[in-house]
């Protein structure tokens, strides 16, 4: 089941009142979405975006069930596409805006995209089958030297030259088409005690491949643009990361736009989840939450 991060302090920092209007940027399965419906009430909307086809399906099953059909407006797009979305869906007075930049548990679990170096599946990672690009092509048929240059910028790897040697190896062979032939590849390349941290050796290559994929640090430069020039002055603008090169492009941007005096930020350090969220929920404990209001 997903259980949304950082809900309490989601709305905390977002401050939904009634009959004010939202947008959940990265939906998912709605868990922020259906908690800012519940303060908005009895007119307020959430205007909710996915790329993803199938939840977007699905939560429109959801909207009908629970009648909030005239309430939330679901949306499956690109969030980079934010100011086209609100012009064509005539969305105004927007009094917050949030990107929960997680994947939603839907993806790990169910798409059978290649999301989890825990289930055997295509090589694919792409949200949306719309994007020509998918994990296979690029340990199939990119250059070492560019794979070696994902792994270390988008996923911050260490072995990343051994790792893209190896890929380059075992592909003159035969390709490289589930996730599992890709993690007896990176096992294989890197050293025995690599395979006994915390964090999985595999991690941050599926990492660097799903963010090459989906263009996802050009898309949040793009998104959070959007978003501020849409929000109303005084409005919210949330952000969950996930790791450290989403978060740096977070405050960066909310540092830049202090200066230009059109952001005021409100959290000072990110916050993290606690103790008890992260008993509940182990998923939560990377999640890091900036706030800013527009002034």
């Amino acid at each position: 089941m997903h259980i949304p991060v950082l809900q309490n302090e989601v709305l905390e920092y977002l401050d939904p009142k009634p009959n004010e209007n939202f947008i959940d940027c990265t939906i998912g399965e709605a868990g922020h979405s259906f908690a800012i419906l519940e303060r908005n009430s009895p007119k307020g909307k959430v205007l909710g975006i996915d790329w993803s086809p199938k939840l977007i399906k699905k939560l429109e099953l959801k909207v009908t069930s629970y009648n909030l059909q005239k309430r939330l407006i679901l949306v499956c797009d690109n969030f980079t596409n934010l100011e086209e979305i609100v012009k064509k869906y005539n969305f105004g007075s927007v009094y917050g805006i949030l990107f929960d930049l997680g994947m939603s548990s839907w993806h790990l679990e169910k798409s059978g995209r290649g999301f989890s170096f825990m289930k055997n599946e295509p090589l694919d990672m792409r949200y949306n089958f719309k994007n020509q690009l998918t994990a296979a092509k690029i340990v199939n048929w990119w250059s070492s030297q560019e794979i070696e240059k994902i792994l270390n910028e988008y996923g911050e790897e260490r072995f990343a030259k051994r790792i893209a040697n190896q890929i380059a190896k075992e592909r003159r062979v035969r390709s490289i088409e589930t996730t599992f032939e890709l993690v007896r590849i990176i096992k294989k390349a890197t050293p025995s005690f690599y395979h006994h941290k915390r964090i999985h050796f595999a991690t941050k290559t599926f990492q660097a491949l799903r963010i090459t994929v989906n263009d996802e640090l050009d898309n949040l430069k793009k998104g959070l643009v959007g978003a501020l020039a849409i929000l109303k002055p005084g409005g919210r603008l949330i952000v969950i990361s996930f790791h450290s090169l989403e978060d740096r492009i977070v405050k960066i941007f909310f540092r830049d736009k202090t200066k230009e005096e059109l952001l005021h930020i409100l959290t000072k350090k990110p916050v993290s989840p606690s103790l008890r969220e992260l008993k509940v929920n182990h998923r939560a404990r990377s999640a890091k939450l900036r706030a800013a209001i527009k002034i």
